[in-house]
């Protein structure tokens, strides 16, 4: 029994160890030092686990595994255990997560523990607070690195309107491309004020030009003024019935309301970079009332991500 042990064990090392090399080499290549470095590859070791710099976070996936409390404690103390031989990092510098599968949204707001491991790691030459200990992500989704790239691309004396905008990380990068405005919108104080950290960081931070808006987008939609817009990003929840939200949440059924209601908000060829997590999503073109859609998710999926990714994004043109 115990050599099945070992040998699962060495099975995990060899793979860490063999896409390390291969993605490390991209990612210098590239000048990323934040890359996803597994993703549930091996069915017993279903982890998430992500460089951030010279620190690592580890997410587990919640599954049946089958196992006792203490023989789930010491699978995940041997698979941590593993990750840092691998990537010779200290136990103190890997993070551990643990993902409660959680019927509502809510909890992504919640704090799940108070370790507070913030550090700033640059991508694309930019500064982003990343906290490795105390929610559910870490505040820089690494699978819209090039999404955002095509964003500051395109900002240049743009009015842009990030929705949904989490830590602000689109903001940050429209803000450097050169916006002549940035409104950033979500229903969490504590996210906005963390998109605010994120402008700071990069020495951006102008109350002037740059706007938070605190409130439910759902409702926020509908009081947005008409043709106000030349660039809008929106990565909505698939699911969300937050107790701050009035109505649920639902990106199948509402996704069509969703994107006509921001497209009344855009100017003329204005663009809309619509993305979400929903595996089996489909858009209803015929409904969306833009003069052309296209589907870019092939284009926007980092090396990193290659063959794993289950969002969709879609660049729609009034």
């Amino acid at each position: 029994m115990h050599t099945i042990m070992s040998d699962k064990y060495q099975m995990f090392e060899n793979r860490l160890a063999k896409v390390h090399k291969h993605l490390a080499k991209t990612a210098r290549r590239q000048g990323i030092s934040c890359f996803r470095l597994y993703d549930r590859d091996l069915p017993e070791f279903p982890l998430i686990i992500e460089l951030y710099e010279d620190k690592v976070s580890v997410a587990e996936y919640l599954s049946s595994h089958g196992m006792d409390d203490d023989a789930y404690d010491e699978w995940l103390e041997r698979s941590v255990q593993c990750v840092g031989k691998v990537l010779n990092v200290p136990r103190e510098d890997i993070f551990l997560r643990t993902r409660q599968r959680k019927t509502d949204r809510q909890s992504q707001y919640e704090k799940i523990s108070i370790e507070k491991a913030e550090i700033v790691v640059k991508e694309d030459g930019l500064n982003f607070k990343v906290n490795l200990s105390d929610y559910l992500d870490t505040g820089l989704f690494l699978d819209h690195r090039i999404t955002r790239h095509m964003v500051r691309e395109e900002s240049k004396d743009k009015h842009v309107l990030n929705l949904f905008c989490y830590t602000g990380s689109f903001s940050v990068y429209a803000a450097t491309g050169g916006a002549a405005s940035v409104t950033s919108a979500d229903l969490s104080k504590t996210y906005l004020k963390w998109a605010e950290d994120n402008m700071e960081l990069n020495g951006i931070y102008d109350p002037a030009k740059h706007h938070y808006v605190h409130a439910d987008v759902l409702q926020y939609l509908d009081d947005l003024k008409i043709n106000s817009f030349d660039l809008v990003v929106m990565d909505p929840p698939t699911f969300s019935n937050s107790k701050r939200m009035k109505d649920f949440l639902d990106i199948q059924r509402d996704h069509v309301t969703l994107i006509n209601k921001v497209l009344m908000a855009m100017k003329k060829d204005g663009v809309l970079y619509f993305s979400n997590n929903l595996r089996r999503f489909e858009l209803d073109e015929p409904a969306i009332e833009a003069s052309s859609i296209k589907n870019i998710t092939a284009q926007t999926i980092p090396f990193d991500f290659q063959g794993k990714l289950q969002r969709h994004c879609f660049r729609i043109t009034k």
